[in-house]
């Protein structure tokens, strides 16, 4: 906010009125003063994010339909968190349009859009384990119910970090970097659990293929809505990792975004933010749905077409 200090300085050395440019106190309008003068050095886009705000609308929807249509609850769950966030934080970004200054919808929006997409991984690791646990547990290096103990409890410490952070950038009034960093400390670690999700997910994967245990599954599989269960398997792996590397790439870009804080030169350009934040997370919430696991897991209450739902049922159907 040195910037804003500087200007302050200079409007009081020529007589003329100051201002309070961030914060609860703020006391700036668009009639009085311009966006430069502003946390983001921005007018937020009207168009782009009110139709951010419905198209993570239309996300939700979609996830509910699937989810309770195949009773997928715990991970509808956490996708209809995480697109009540996103809707959040961008029709607070809508409402900085028209009240730029307003420092509730910056606050909204700054914990909202960050903390998100932790939702979106919450239901990312309760799908690993539950694959594992379906499919072939002897493949796997690591328990299923060790992989919850892991990764669930990583992802609600990234949430509190990250959700204390922005709340607490937002009340320092920009003058504590404190909030700032501990942000960037919750980015970190979602970014580390995510890379050690890929290193267990892929090698399980791997495992998997090259086991045979995949080509005896597809072949004792018929036809489910006109997809063999070798193509519904196939669809359901890479749209998950799709989506773990889209978060990845925007969790990494949040973090060079924020290292310089909130007067950074990235936090000022919002071409960047509309490409990079949310281009990915859209595109992650429809990946996660388009791989959604009721492809494979719960598709049918029937044996034929299904995928058995524990690993014990799955031992027997290839017997």
């Amino acid at each position: 906010m040195d910037r804003m200090k500087a200007l302050n300085d200079y409007l009081a050395s020529t007589g003329q009125p100051t201002f309070d440019f961030f914060g609860p106190n703020a006391n700036c309008t668009l009639d009085l003063c311009s966006p430069r003068w502003s946390v983001y050095g921005y007018r937020p886009s009207l168009g782009a994010n009110a139709f951010y705000a419905g198209i993570f609308f239309c996300a939700m929807l979609a996830h509910v339909a699937v989810g309770v249509k195949r009773r997928a609850w715990s991970f509808m769950a956490c996708m209809v968190c995480g697109c009540v966030d996103e809707m959040m934080g961008y029709a607070a970004r809508v409402w900085m349009f028209y009240d730029l200054w307003n420092f509730s919808a910056f606050m909204i929006q700054v914990v909202c859009i960050t903390t998100a997409p932790v939702f979106y991984c919450a239901a990312i690791y309760i799908v690993l384990a539950k694959t594992i646990e379906t499919f072939a547990p002897s493949l796997s290096r690591f328990r299923p119910s060790l992989l919850y103990y892991i990764f669930i409890p990583s992802d609600m410490l990234s949430l509190v970090l990250q959700g204390a952070g922005g709340a607490l950038s937002a009340t320092s009034s920009g003058v504590s970097h404190t909030g700032v960093c501990i942000a960037l400390a919750g980015l970190a670690l979602q970014v580390t659990t995510l890379m050690l999700f890929c290193t267990i997910y892929i090698e399980y994967i791997m495992r998997y293929y090259r086991s045979g245990v995949a080509k005896r599954h597809a072949f004792h599989r018929r036809k489910s809505r006109g997809m063999t269960f070798g193509t519904r398997l196939s669809i359901f792996f890479v749209f998950e990792m799709l989506a773990v590397f889209v978060i990845l790439a925007r969790c990494v870009f949040r973090m060079v975004e924020l290292r310089e804080g909130y007067g950074g030169l990235l936090v000022r350009k919002e071409d960047l933010f509309i490409g990079l934040e949310g281009v990915l997370i859209v595109g992650a919430a429809f990946m996660l749905c388009v791989g959604h696991p009721a492809l494979i897991f719960n598709s049918t209450r029937q044996r034929e077409g299904s995928v058995a739902t524990s690993s014990v049922e799955e031992a027997q159907h290839d017997k």
